[in-house]
């Protein structure tokens, strides 16, 4: 897992248009972040944002993988590869930034409406 310079910054670059994006490096990757949301991921030169049920189809109708940490042969996470023509297109690539973020905001809002256990 590793990500170049060259590519992290290109990537920045086409998020920039989308609004105020922070990166941080993580587990040799680079988390991306919006707002205090976690909505997507670089690893191994290859962008991927957050999905759930709302948005994975689209992602699979493009033809799109989901992350999988170690390797093909391990699990996938909530995680698909952006499209190149998707990445390459502002506008468009604004949207889908959009979705991973509100994709993000339900996850954590679930988890925050998740009961927790007792102490005894």
């Amino acid at each position: 897992m590793s990500v170049s310079d060259g590519y992290r910054t290109f990537i920045l670059e086409q998020l920039r248009m989308t609004g105020t994006v922070t990166a941080k490096s993580m587990f040799g990757g680079v988390g991306l972040y919006r707002g205090g949301m976690f909505f997507g991921l670089i690893d191994d030169d290859v962008l991927y944002f957050k999905v759930d049920e709302s948005t994975r189809l689209e992602f699979e109708r493009a033809g799109s993988q989901p992350f999988r940490p170690y390797g093909n042969d391990s699990y996938s996470m909530r995680y698909y590869e952006v499209p190149a023509d998707i990445l390459e297109d502002g506008e468009s690539l604004a949207q889908w930034v959009e979705k991973a973020v509100a994709v993000a905001q339900r996850s954590a809002t679930a988890k925050s409406k998740k009961p927790r256990g007792r102490n005894r």
